[in-house]
Protein backbone atom coordinates (compact mmCIF):
# COMPACT_ATOMS: atom_id res chain seq x y z
CA UNK A 1 0.00 0.00 0.00
CA UNK A 2 1.47 3.44 -0.57
CA UNK A 3 1.74 6.46 1.44
CA UNK A 4 -0.84 8.36 -0.49
CA UNK A 5 -3.51 5.52 0.24
CA UNK A 6 -2.77 5.02 4.28
CA UNK A 7 -2.54 9.17 4.72
CA UNK A 8 -4.65 10.68 1.76
CA UNK A 9 -7.15 7.78 1.36
CA UNK A 10 -9.51 10.60 -0.53
CA UNK A 11 -7.84 12.40 -2.29
CA UNK A 12 -6.49 11.58 -6.24
CA UNK A 13 -4.17 13.96 -8.06
CA UNK A 14 -1.47 13.80 -5.05
CA UNK A 15 1.88 12.13 -5.55
CA UNK A 16 3.94 12.08 -1.93
CA UNK A 17 8.00 12.14 -2.58
CA UNK A 18 8.89 12.13 0.93
CA UNK A 19 8.17 12.15 4.57
CA UNK A 20 10.20 13.14 7.32
CA UNK A 21 9.82 11.71 11.16
CA UNK A 22 11.33 14.83 13.08
CA UNK A 23 10.72 14.78 16.92
CA UNK A 24 8.47 17.77 17.02
CA UNK A 25 6.08 16.83 13.68
CA UNK A 26 6.11 14.68 10.63
CA UNK A 27 6.72 16.28 7.44
CA UNK A 28 5.07 15.59 4.40
CA UNK A 29 6.58 16.75 0.71
CA UNK A 30 4.01 16.13 -1.91
CA UNK A 31 2.90 17.66 -5.44
CA UNK A 32 0.19 18.02 -7.42
CA UNK A 33 -0.20 15.60 -10.82
CA UNK A 34 -3.63 16.51 -12.02
CA UNK A 35 -4.18 17.16 -15.46
CA UNK A 36 -5.87 19.85 -15.69
CA UNK A 37 -7.92 22.45 -13.00
CA UNK A 38 -11.02 24.42 -13.25
CA UNK A 39 -10.86 28.10 -13.24
CA UNK A 40 -12.73 29.37 -9.92
CA UNK A 41 -13.41 32.51 -11.75
CA UNK A 42 -15.93 31.24 -14.69
CA UNK A 43 -15.46 27.31 -14.04
CA UNK A 44 -13.56 26.84 -17.36
CA UNK A 45 -11.16 24.01 -18.06
CA UNK A 46 -7.72 24.55 -18.59
CA UNK A 47 -4.33 22.34 -18.93
CA UNK A 48 -2.17 25.48 -19.46
CA UNK A 49 0.46 25.73 -16.61
CA UNK A 50 1.54 29.38 -15.68
CA UNK A 51 4.05 28.60 -12.85
CA UNK A 52 4.40 26.73 -9.48
CA UNK A 53 4.82 27.37 -6.02
CA UNK A 54 5.10 25.62 -2.21
CA UNK A 55 2.17 26.07 0.19
CA UNK A 56 2.58 24.32 3.83
CA UNK A 57 -0.69 23.14 5.11
CA UNK A 58 -1.58 22.03 8.48
CA UNK A 59 -3.02 18.55 9.26
CA UNK A 60 -4.24 16.07 11.69
CA UNK A 61 -1.75 14.51 14.03
CA UNK A 62 -0.30 11.57 13.65
CA UNK A 63 1.25 9.14 16.43
CA UNK A 64 0.40 12.05 18.44
CA UNK A 65 2.93 14.74 16.53
CA UNK A 66 1.23 17.38 14.21
CA UNK A 67 1.64 16.50 10.12
CA UNK A 68 2.92 19.72 7.91
CA UNK A 69 2.66 19.08 4.32
CA UNK A 70 4.61 20.85 2.07
CA UNK A 71 2.46 20.76 -1.31
CA UNK A 72 3.77 21.72 -4.84
CA UNK A 73 0.62 23.36 -6.54
CA UNK A 74 0.87 24.94 -9.89
CA UNK A 75 -0.83 27.84 -11.29
CA UNK A 76 -2.96 27.63 -14.67
CA UNK A 77 -3.86 30.17 -17.23
CA UNK A 78 -7.47 30.28 -18.05
CA UNK A 79 -8.42 28.79 -21.14
CA UNK A 80 -11.65 31.53 -21.41
CA UNK A 81 -10.58 34.86 -23.05
CA UNK A 82 -13.57 36.36 -21.67
CA UNK A 83 -12.33 35.82 -18.06
CA UNK A 84 -11.40 38.53 -15.91
CA UNK A 85 -8.92 36.09 -14.01
CA UNK A 86 -5.60 35.33 -16.56
CA UNK A 87 -4.26 32.67 -14.13
CA UNK A 88 -5.87 30.91 -11.00
CA UNK A 89 -3.94 28.36 -8.54
CA UNK A 90 -5.10 24.78 -8.49
CA UNK A 91 -7.27 23.05 -5.51
CA UNK A 92 -6.94 19.15 -4.98
CA UNK A 93 -9.96 18.21 -4.08
CA UNK A 94 -9.77 16.88 -0.46
CA UNK A 95 -7.01 18.46 1.10
CA UNK A 96 -7.08 22.24 0.33
CA UNK A 97 -9.44 25.14 -0.11
CA UNK A 98 -8.88 28.68 -1.17
CA UNK A 99 -6.60 30.89 1.30
CA UNK A 100 -6.78 27.89 3.35
CA UNK A 101 -3.70 26.68 5.67
CA UNK A 102 -4.74 23.61 6.98
CA UNK A 103 -6.43 20.69 5.39
CA UNK A 104 -9.91 20.16 4.50
CA UNK A 105 -9.57 17.09 6.97
CA UNK A 106 -8.03 19.10 9.71
CA UNK A 107 -11.06 21.80 8.81
CA UNK A 108 -13.66 19.50 9.04
CA UNK A 109 -12.42 18.63 12.89
CA UNK A 110 -11.83 22.31 13.72
CA UNK A 111 -15.03 23.04 12.90
CA UNK A 112 -16.81 20.00 14.72
CA UNK A 113 -14.86 20.99 17.76
CA UNK A 114 -16.06 23.93 18.12
CA UNK A 115 -19.74 23.72 17.23
CA UNK A 116 -19.42 21.51 20.16
CA UNK A 117 -17.27 23.14 22.96
CA UNK A 118 -17.18 26.35 21.77
CA UNK A 119 -14.47 28.77 22.22
CA UNK A 120 -12.46 28.71 25.53
CA UNK A 121 -13.04 24.69 25.70
CA UNK A 122 -12.62 23.55 22.18
CA UNK A 123 -9.05 25.46 22.69
CA UNK A 124 -8.00 23.28 25.27
CA UNK A 125 -9.32 20.10 23.66
CA UNK A 126 -7.42 21.36 20.29
CA UNK A 127 -3.84 21.30 22.36
CA UNK A 128 -4.59 17.95 23.59
CA UNK A 129 -5.18 16.53 19.61
CA UNK A 130 -1.52 18.60 18.85
CA UNK A 131 -4.01 20.87 16.79
CA UNK A 132 -3.22 24.12 18.57
CA UNK A 133 -5.95 26.55 17.56
CA UNK A 134 -6.95 29.85 19.53
CA UNK A 135 -10.57 30.66 21.06
CA UNK A 136 -11.20 33.29 18.29
CA UNK A 137 -10.13 30.97 15.35
CA UNK A 138 -12.76 28.76 16.72
CA UNK A 139 -15.29 31.24 16.88
CA UNK A 140 -14.42 32.72 13.40
CA UNK A 141 -14.81 29.01 12.14
CA UNK A 142 -18.42 28.81 13.42
CA UNK A 143 -19.11 32.12 11.88
CA UNK A 144 -17.84 30.79 8.56
CA UNK A 145 -20.18 28.17 8.33
CA UNK A 146 -23.05 28.44 5.71
CA UNK A 147 -26.51 29.78 7.52
CA UNK A 148 -28.80 26.77 7.68
CA UNK A 149 -31.82 26.61 5.51
CA UNK A 150 -34.64 26.34 8.17
CA UNK A 151 -36.90 23.79 6.91
CA UNK A 152 -41.22 23.97 7.41
CA UNK A 153 -42.54 21.21 9.78
CA UNK A 154 -45.74 19.80 9.76
CA UNK A 155 -45.88 20.02 13.93
CA UNK A 156 -44.19 22.94 15.00
CA UNK A 157 -43.61 23.74 18.82
CA UNK A 158 -42.54 27.40 20.19
CA UNK A 159 -41.38 28.61 22.96
CA UNK A 160 -38.68 31.59 24.35
CA UNK A 161 -35.83 31.78 25.71
CA UNK A 162 -33.76 34.03 27.43
CA UNK A 163 -30.66 35.99 25.81
CA UNK A 164 -29.84 37.40 28.93
CA UNK A 165 -32.43 36.98 31.59
CA UNK A 166 -35.24 39.75 32.70
CA UNK A 167 -34.06 41.77 29.64
CA UNK A 168 -33.82 40.10 26.21
CA UNK A 169 -35.97 36.92 24.97
CA UNK A 170 -35.84 35.56 21.77
CA UNK A 171 -38.19 32.49 20.51
CA UNK A 172 -36.95 28.43 19.60
CA UNK A 173 -38.81 26.89 17.18
CA UNK A 174 -38.93 23.28 16.84
CA UNK A 175 -39.95 20.29 14.61
CA UNK A 176 -42.06 18.19 17.35
CA UNK A 177 -42.00 15.23 15.37
CA UNK A 178 -38.27 14.77 14.64
CA UNK A 179 -37.48 16.68 17.95
CA UNK A 180 -34.98 18.99 16.29
CA UNK A 181 -34.34 22.86 16.39
CA UNK A 182 -35.88 24.37 13.13
CA UNK A 183 -35.00 28.10 13.69
CA UNK A 184 -33.70 30.80 15.93
CA UNK A 185 -35.71 34.51 16.28
CA UNK A 186 -34.63 37.55 17.62
CA UNK A 187 -37.47 38.20 19.88
CA UNK A 188 -40.92 37.01 21.09
CA UNK A 189 -42.89 39.23 19.04
CA UNK A 190 -46.61 37.95 17.97
CA UNK A 191 -45.38 39.69 13.97
CA UNK A 192 -41.89 38.09 14.37
CA UNK A 193 -43.64 34.68 14.47
CA UNK A 194 -46.07 36.23 12.05
CA UNK A 195 -43.31 36.83 9.45
CA UNK A 196 -41.35 33.02 9.82
CA UNK A 197 -45.19 31.24 9.23
CA UNK A 198 -45.60 33.61 6.43
CA UNK A 199 -42.56 32.85 4.97
CA UNK A 200 -42.66 28.83 5.36
CA UNK A 201 -46.02 27.91 4.91
CA UNK A 202 -47.25 24.15 5.62
CA UNK A 203 -47.44 24.18 9.49
CA UNK A 204 -50.69 22.63 10.56
CA UNK A 205 -49.91 21.98 13.90
CA UNK A 206 -48.32 24.75 16.46
CA UNK A 207 -47.71 23.42 20.15
CA UNK A 208 -47.45 26.84 22.44
CA UNK A 209 -47.60 27.68 25.78
CA UNK A 210 -49.81 30.32 26.84
CA UNK A 211 -48.19 33.52 25.87
CA UNK A 212 -50.68 35.68 24.01
CA UNK A 213 -47.87 37.06 22.04
CA UNK A 214 -47.47 33.78 20.47
CA UNK A 215 -50.91 32.70 20.30
CA UNK A 216 -51.60 35.92 18.09
CA UNK A 217 -48.34 35.17 16.14
CA UNK A 218 -49.72 32.34 15.10
CA UNK A 219 -53.44 33.37 14.57
CA UNK A 220 -52.45 35.50 11.71
CA UNK A 221 -49.46 33.69 10.56
CA UNK A 222 -51.07 30.29 9.86
CA UNK A 223 -54.95 30.56 10.10
CA UNK A 224 -55.20 27.23 9.29
CA UNK A 225 -53.42 25.57 11.45
CA UNK A 226 -54.40 24.09 15.20
CA UNK A 227 -53.23 25.65 17.83
CA UNK A 228 -52.32 23.48 20.54
CA UNK A 229 -51.80 24.76 24.10
CA UNK A 230 -49.06 22.50 26.18
CA UNK A 231 -50.98 20.84 29.21
CA UNK A 232 -47.70 21.38 31.53
CA UNK A 233 -48.76 24.81 31.58
CA UNK A 234 -52.54 24.50 31.78
CA UNK A 235 -51.83 22.59 34.80
CA UNK A 236 -49.35 24.53 36.43
CA UNK A 237 -52.04 27.42 35.97
CA UNK A 238 -54.39 25.25 37.99
CA UNK A 239 -51.83 24.54 40.38
CA UNK A 240 -51.44 28.22 40.89
CA UNK A 241 -55.44 28.54 41.08
CA UNK A 242 -55.13 25.88 44.05
CA UNK A 243 -52.41 27.54 45.91
CA UNK A 244 -53.99 31.09 46.10
CA UNK A 245 -57.56 28.88 47.30
CA UNK A 246 -55.67 27.01 50.05
CA UNK A 247 -53.49 30.18 51.29
CA UNK A 248 -57.40 32.05 51.87
CA UNK A 249 -58.31 28.98 53.58
CA UNK A 250 -54.99 28.54 55.44
CA UNK A 251 -56.57 28.75 58.91
CA UNK A 252 -58.14 25.60 58.54
CA UNK A 253 -54.65 23.93 57.70
CA UNK A 254 -54.27 23.73 61.67
CA UNK A 255 -55.97 21.17 63.42
CA UNK A 256 -58.57 22.68 65.95
CA UNK A 257 -57.60 23.49 69.32
CA UNK A 258 -57.39 20.78 72.35
CA UNK A 259 -60.49 20.13 74.75
CA UNK A 260 -61.12 22.29 77.52
CA UNK A 261 -58.90 21.43 80.61
CA UNK A 262 -60.29 19.05 82.75
CA UNK A 263 -62.75 20.46 85.38
CA UNK A 264 -61.21 21.31 89.10
CA UNK A 265 -62.16 18.63 91.90
CA UNK A 266 -64.24 19.31 94.90
CA UNK A 267 -60.79 19.22 97.12
CA UNK A 268 -59.02 21.87 94.55
CA UNK A 269 -62.23 24.37 94.86
CA UNK A 270 -61.92 23.99 98.95
CA UNK A 271 -58.46 24.70 98.22
CA UNK A 272 -59.19 27.99 96.00
CA UNK A 273 -61.87 29.23 98.15
CA UNK A 274 -59.14 28.72 101.17
CA UNK A 275 -56.85 30.94 99.53
CA UNK A 276 -59.46 33.59 98.34
CA UNK A 277 -60.54 33.77 102.14
CA UNK A 278 -57.22 34.15 103.75
CA UNK A 279 -56.75 37.56 101.60
CA UNK A 280 -53.36 37.94 101.00
CA UNK A 281 -52.28 41.28 100.98
CA UNK A 282 -50.34 43.00 98.35
CA UNK A 283 -46.88 43.21 98.56
CA UNK A 284 -46.20 40.47 100.49
CA UNK A 285 -43.96 38.74 98.29
CA UNK A 286 -40.39 39.41 98.57
CA UNK A 287 -39.23 42.43 99.65
CA UNK A 288 -36.87 42.50 96.40
CA UNK A 289 -39.85 42.10 94.38
CA UNK A 290 -41.98 44.75 95.95
CA UNK A 291 -39.19 47.15 95.75
CA UNK A 292 -38.37 46.69 92.06
CA UNK A 293 -42.22 47.27 91.68
CA UNK A 294 -42.15 50.25 93.06
CA UNK A 295 -39.28 51.29 91.27
CA UNK A 296 -40.91 50.44 87.97
CA UNK A 297 -43.78 52.13 88.61
CA UNK A 298 -42.22 55.73 89.58
CA UNK A 299 -39.72 55.50 86.15
CA UNK A 300 -42.86 54.82 84.14
CA UNK A 301 -44.49 57.51 85.72
CA UNK A 302 -41.50 59.85 84.90
CA UNK A 303 -41.52 58.94 81.49
CA UNK A 304 -45.14 59.70 81.06
CA UNK A 305 -44.00 63.09 82.12
CA UNK A 306 -41.54 63.59 79.28
CA UNK A 307 -38.58 63.59 81.98
CA UNK A 308 -35.37 62.51 80.35
CA UNK A 309 -33.53 59.85 81.93
CA UNK A 310 -30.69 61.75 83.47
CA UNK A 311 -33.19 63.63 85.38
CA UNK A 312 -34.89 60.64 86.60
CA UNK A 313 -31.63 58.70 87.91
CA UNK A 314 -30.83 61.85 89.88
CA UNK A 315 -34.37 62.49 91.13
CA UNK A 316 -34.61 58.87 92.32
CA UNK A 317 -30.94 58.03 93.27
CA UNK A 318 -30.32 55.43 91.05
CA UNK A 319 -28.05 54.22 88.38
CA UNK A 320 -28.44 55.53 85.23
CA UNK A 321 -28.04 51.78 83.33
CA UNK A 322 -30.65 51.06 86.30
CA UNK A 323 -33.35 53.81 84.98
CA UNK A 324 -32.52 52.55 81.20
CA UNK A 325 -33.16 48.78 82.20
CA UNK A 326 -36.36 49.74 84.17
CA UNK A 327 -37.18 52.11 81.11
CA UNK A 328 -36.88 49.48 78.48
CA UNK A 329 -39.10 46.84 80.71
CA UNK A 330 -42.73 46.68 79.85
CA UNK A 331 -44.23 45.09 83.26
CA UNK A 332 -41.77 45.09 86.33
CA UNK A 333 -42.20 40.95 86.50
CA UNK A 334 -39.67 41.15 83.57
CA UNK A 335 -37.04 42.31 86.08
CA UNK A 336 -37.47 39.34 88.14
CA UNK A 337 -37.91 36.49 86.14
CA UNK A 338 -35.67 33.85 87.89
CA UNK A 339 -34.09 35.79 90.56
CA UNK A 340 -34.48 35.12 94.06
CA UNK A 341 -34.19 31.23 94.07
CA UNK A 342 -35.22 29.22 96.92
CA UNK A 343 -36.29 32.76 98.82
CA UNK A 344 -40.31 33.29 99.87
CA UNK A 345 -42.22 33.90 96.37
CA UNK A 346 -45.27 34.90 95.59
CA UNK A 347 -46.31 31.61 94.22
CA UNK A 348 -45.65 30.07 97.54
CA UNK A 349 -49.54 30.26 99.00
CA UNK A 350 -51.14 28.69 95.53
CA UNK A 351 -48.55 26.16 94.97
CA UNK A 352 -50.90 23.25 97.02
CA UNK A 353 -53.79 24.16 95.00
CA UNK A 354 -51.07 24.26 91.46
CA UNK A 355 -49.49 20.57 92.33
CA UNK A 356 -53.26 19.50 92.90
CA UNK A 357 -54.78 21.04 89.58
CA UNK A 358 -51.29 19.48 88.00
CA UNK A 359 -51.86 15.66 88.99
CA UNK A 360 -55.65 16.31 87.88
CA UNK A 361 -54.20 17.02 84.49
CA UNK A 362 -54.35 20.69 83.64
CA UNK A 363 -51.28 21.57 82.60
CA UNK A 364 -51.79 24.72 80.94
CA UNK A 365 -49.86 27.75 82.48
CA UNK A 366 -52.95 29.98 80.89
CA UNK A 367 -55.38 27.99 82.41
CA UNK A 368 -53.67 27.77 85.91
CA UNK A 369 -52.89 31.70 85.92
CA UNK A 370 -56.44 32.46 84.69
CA UNK A 371 -57.70 30.40 87.64
CA UNK A 372 -55.38 31.71 90.80
CA UNK A 373 -55.81 35.30 89.32
CA UNK A 374 -59.37 35.42 90.08
CA UNK A 375 -58.41 35.20 93.97
CA UNK A 376 -55.68 37.35 94.57
CA UNK A 377 -52.37 36.49 92.51
CA UNK A 378 -50.92 39.86 91.77
CA UNK A 379 -47.96 38.03 89.97
CA UNK A 380 -47.61 37.62 86.13
CA UNK A 381 -48.04 34.70 84.16
CA UNK A 382 -43.71 34.38 83.04
CA UNK A 383 -43.38 33.56 87.22
CA UNK A 384 -46.17 30.85 86.92
CA UNK A 385 -44.61 29.32 83.79
CA UNK A 386 -41.01 29.27 85.31
CA UNK A 387 -42.34 27.30 88.03
CA UNK A 388 -44.09 25.31 86.14
CA UNK A 389 -41.27 23.93 83.56
CA UNK A 390 -39.62 21.36 85.88
CA UNK A 391 -43.02 19.72 86.25
CA UNK A 392 -43.48 20.10 82.87
CA UNK A 393 -40.21 18.12 82.05
CA UNK A 394 -40.67 15.49 84.57
CA UNK A 395 -44.36 14.55 82.92
CA UNK A 396 -44.79 12.99 79.82
CA UNK A 397 -44.13 15.47 76.19
CA UNK A 398 -46.93 16.01 74.27
CA UNK A 399 -45.51 16.24 70.78
CA UNK A 400 -46.26 19.32 68.92
CA UNK A 401 -47.70 18.14 65.39
CA UNK A 402 -46.70 21.52 62.93
CA UNK A 403 -49.46 21.81 60.87
CA UNK A 404 -48.92 21.39 56.86
CA UNK A 405 -48.27 24.26 54.75
CA UNK A 406 -50.00 25.60 52.20
CA UNK A 407 -47.33 24.46 49.73
CA UNK A 408 -47.92 21.04 51.37
CA UNK A 409 -51.23 21.02 50.90
CA UNK A 410 -51.77 22.65 47.67
CA UNK A 411 -48.96 19.32 46.26
CA UNK A 412 -51.13 16.82 47.87
CA UNK A 413 -54.09 18.13 46.42
CA UNK A 414 -52.81 18.24 42.67
CA UNK A 415 -51.08 14.94 43.03
CA UNK A 416 -52.19 11.70 42.33
CA UNK A 417 -53.63 10.13 44.93
CA UNK A 418 -51.54 6.60 44.63
CA UNK A 419 -48.76 8.69 45.31
CA UNK A 420 -49.14 10.15 48.68
CA UNK A 421 -48.96 8.56 51.81
CA UNK A 422 -50.82 7.25 54.26
CA UNK A 423 -50.15 9.40 56.63
CA UNK A 424 -50.89 12.18 53.87
CA UNK A 425 -54.30 10.90 52.90
CA UNK A 426 -55.18 11.63 56.21
CA UNK A 427 -54.16 15.12 57.14
CA UNK A 428 -56.12 15.76 52.95
CA UNK A 429 -59.28 13.90 54.35
CA UNK A 430 -59.34 16.32 57.75
CA UNK A 431 -58.27 19.64 55.91
CA UNK A 432 -61.02 18.56 53.27
CA UNK A 433 -63.68 17.68 55.94
CA UNK A 434 -63.17 21.23 58.02
CA UNK A 435 -63.07 23.32 54.85
CA UNK A 436 -65.74 22.63 52.03
CA UNK A 437 -64.55 25.11 49.44
CA UNK A 438 -61.37 23.24 49.43
CA UNK A 439 -63.35 19.93 49.27
CA UNK A 440 -65.06 20.96 46.14
CA UNK A 441 -61.75 22.72 44.81
CA UNK A 442 -59.71 19.00 45.14
CA UNK A 443 -62.64 17.33 43.37
CA UNK A 444 -63.04 19.72 40.47
CA UNK A 445 -59.08 19.00 40.31
CA UNK A 446 -59.34 15.30 40.68
CA UNK A 447 -61.96 15.65 37.73
CA UNK A 448 -59.94 18.19 35.45
CA UNK A 449 -56.73 15.77 35.76
CA UNK A 450 -59.18 12.49 35.01
CA UNK A 451 -59.85 14.88 31.61
CA UNK A 452 -56.43 15.08 30.78
CA UNK A 453 -54.82 11.56 31.52
CA UNK A 454 -57.87 9.99 29.03
CA UNK A 455 -57.88 12.90 26.27
CA UNK A 456 -60.90 13.61 26.89
CA UNK A 457 -61.30 17.45 26.01
CA UNK A 458 -64.62 17.59 24.84
CA UNK A 459 -65.40 17.63 28.29
CA UNK A 460 -64.14 20.90 28.84
CA UNK A 461 -67.07 22.73 28.75
CA UNK A 462 -69.05 20.97 31.27
CA UNK A 463 -66.14 20.88 33.38
CA UNK A 464 -66.40 24.85 33.03
CA UNK A 465 -70.06 24.96 34.32
CA UNK A 466 -69.43 22.92 37.41
CA UNK A 467 -66.64 25.58 38.37
CA UNK A 468 -68.77 28.54 38.17
CA UNK A 469 -71.57 27.16 40.06
CA UNK A 470 -69.46 26.97 43.12
CA UNK A 471 -68.51 29.85 44.71
CA UNK A 472 -64.48 29.30 44.52
CA UNK A 473 -63.07 32.89 43.60
CA UNK A 474 -59.58 31.52 42.38
CA UNK A 475 -60.86 28.50 40.20
CA UNK A 476 -62.65 31.29 38.58
CA UNK A 477 -60.02 32.92 37.53
CA UNK A 478 -58.48 30.07 36.22
CA UNK A 479 -61.68 29.04 33.95
CA UNK A 480 -61.22 32.81 33.07
CA UNK A 481 -58.16 32.11 31.43
CA UNK A 482 -59.01 28.88 30.06
CA UNK A 483 -62.23 30.43 28.39
CA UNK A 484 -59.86 33.22 26.42
CA UNK A 485 -57.73 30.01 24.95
CA UNK A 486 -60.75 27.42 24.90
CA UNK A 487 -59.86 26.05 21.55
CA UNK A 488 -55.90 25.35 21.79
CA UNK A 489 -56.54 24.34 25.65
CA UNK A 490 -59.20 21.84 24.16
CA UNK A 491 -56.55 20.66 21.53
CA UNK A 492 -54.02 20.06 23.74
CA UNK A 493 -56.41 17.85 26.23
CA UNK A 494 -57.36 16.07 23.17
CA UNK A 495 -54.11 15.55 21.14
CA UNK A 496 -51.11 13.59 21.96
CA UNK A 497 -48.67 16.59 20.94
CA UNK A 498 -47.11 18.65 23.53
CA UNK A 499 -44.20 21.02 24.13
CA UNK A 500 -42.24 18.71 25.83
CA UNK A 501 -39.43 18.77 23.13
CA UNK A 502 -39.21 22.34 22.99
CA UNK A 503 -38.86 22.52 26.96
CA UNK A 504 -35.67 20.07 26.05
CA UNK A 505 -34.44 22.23 23.61
CA UNK A 506 -34.73 25.83 25.57
CA UNK A 507 -32.95 23.69 28.32
CA UNK A 508 -29.72 22.58 25.74
CA UNK A 509 -29.91 26.43 24.90
CA UNK A 510 -29.06 27.62 28.54
CA UNK A 511 -26.13 24.56 28.51
CA UNK A 512 -24.74 26.25 25.36
CA UNK A 513 -25.00 29.97 26.86
CA UNK A 514 -23.65 29.01 30.24
CA UNK A 515 -20.63 26.74 27.87
CA UNK A 516 -19.77 30.25 26.30
CA UNK A 517 -20.27 32.30 29.52
CA UNK A 518 -23.65 33.77 28.58
CA UNK A 519 -21.96 36.07 25.72
CA UNK A 520 -22.94 34.91 22.39
CA UNK A 521 -24.65 36.75 19.92
CA UNK A 522 -27.92 35.35 18.38
CA UNK A 523 -25.73 34.97 14.90
CA UNK A 524 -23.13 32.50 16.96
CA UNK A 525 -25.97 30.72 19.12
CA UNK A 526 -28.08 30.35 16.26
CA UNK A 527 -25.36 28.20 14.07
CA UNK A 528 -24.26 26.09 16.98
CA UNK A 529 -28.40 25.23 18.10
CA UNK A 530 -28.90 24.26 14.82
CA UNK A 531 -25.53 22.77 13.41
CA UNK A 532 -24.99 20.94 16.69
CA UNK A 533 -28.24 19.31 16.79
Amino acid sequence: MEWRDMLFPQVDGLVIEDITLGDDRVLVVARAVATHAICPECGGTSGRVHSGYDRWLADAAVGGRPMVIQLRVRRFRCAVAACPRTTFAEQVAGLTFRYGRRSERLHAVLQVVALMLAGRAGARLTSVLEAVTSRSTLLRLIRSLPDPQPTTPRILGVDDFALRKGHVYGTVLIDIETRRPVDLLPDREAATLTRWLAEHPGVEIICRDRATAYAEGARAGAPNAVQVADRWHVWHNLAEAVDRCVTRHAAHLREPADPPTPQASAAAVAELEKIAKAGRPAGTAHRCADRTRERHRAVHALLDQGRAQREIARELGLARNTVRRFARATTWQELVAGKWQGRPSILDDYKPYLHQRWNEGCTSAAALFEEIRTVGYRGGLTVLRDYLRPLRSGATPREKVRPPSVRDVTGWITRHPDSLTPDETLKLKAILARCPDLDATAGHVHTFAEMMNARTGHQLPGWIEKVQADDLPEMHSFVNGVRSDQLAVTAGLTLPFSSGAVEGQVNRIKMLKRQMFGRANLDLLRKRVLLAA
